[in-house]
């Protein structure tokens, strides 16, 4: 019987123990837990965004979107066959660099408008652009052909496509102008800088219908 009664203590002893680690890994989980809940809702709650260059505008839309910085439309000169076909929006307050005497270079000159179908008044004027961020959104599209944004997707603005005239030596990029398009004051020379002509459908490999020959090109920026 003494026995027996011993052999029971040191089995409730043992269940003991085990019951106490229990609680003590239990607790250690349940910490864990707790901390990696936390860091998941940090990441979640964590404000997101996206950027786009608005083409034309000084400001951006306001629909959830914030100003990075408003500046001027720029690339290489239209008749130069090695200039850079992207535009750029270069900042009203650079940091210069230094003055040089080099042979070879890249050149950076104004973005023009030049065609009157792109707004009333606007020949020769010099065009704005502004770097927008919005915000909870992780996309952006250019969306060209179309005046609307697709089901899910959120306008940011639309426009008109433009590109340099097709008949330009320099190689040039499809952007998309917002249809209200801005001027810089003071800048109506005609430098021949980086033009904007409006895009016009030509069919052929592109399907007409439904594009209809000789007209002119939309486009939307979306976000999601």
């Amino acid at each position: 019987m003494h026995k027996d009664i011993q052999t029971l203590k040191a089995t409730v002893a043992q269940l003991q123990q085990h019951v106490t680690e229990q609680k003590q890994t239990n607790t250690q989980l349940s910490s864990t837990l707790g901390s990696l809940q936390s860091q998941l809702q940090q990441i979640t709650s964590a404000p997101t965004g996206s950027v786009y260059t608005r083409w034309g505008k000084k400001t951006c839309s306001g629909n959830g979107t914030e100003l990075v910085y408003s500046g001027l439309g720029a690339g290489g000169k239209s008749n130069e066959v090695g200039r850079s076909a992207v535009p750029v929006c270069m900042p009203h307050d650079p940091d210069n660099g230094q003055n040089s005497h080099a042979k070879h270079f890249g050149t950076l000159y104004g973005m023009e408008y030049n065609d009157p179908s792109l707004g009333q008044n606007l020949y020769d004027k010099d065009a704005p652009c502004a770097v927008c961020r919005v915000n909870y959104v992780s996309s952006i599209i250019t969306i060209p052909g179309k005046s609307t944004c697709y089901k899910g997707w959120n306008l940011e603005y639309s426009g008109i496509l433009v590109a340099g005239q097709h008949t330009d030596a320099g190689a040039s990029a499809y952007i998309c102008l917002d249809q209200s398009p801005d001027v810089l004051e003071g800048g109506s020379e005609d430098m021949g800088g980086y033009t904007l002509f409006p895009v016009k459908a030509y069919c052929g490999s592109l399907r007409c219908p439904p594009y209809v020959q000789g007209t002119l090109v939309k486009c939307v920026v979306c976000s999601k």
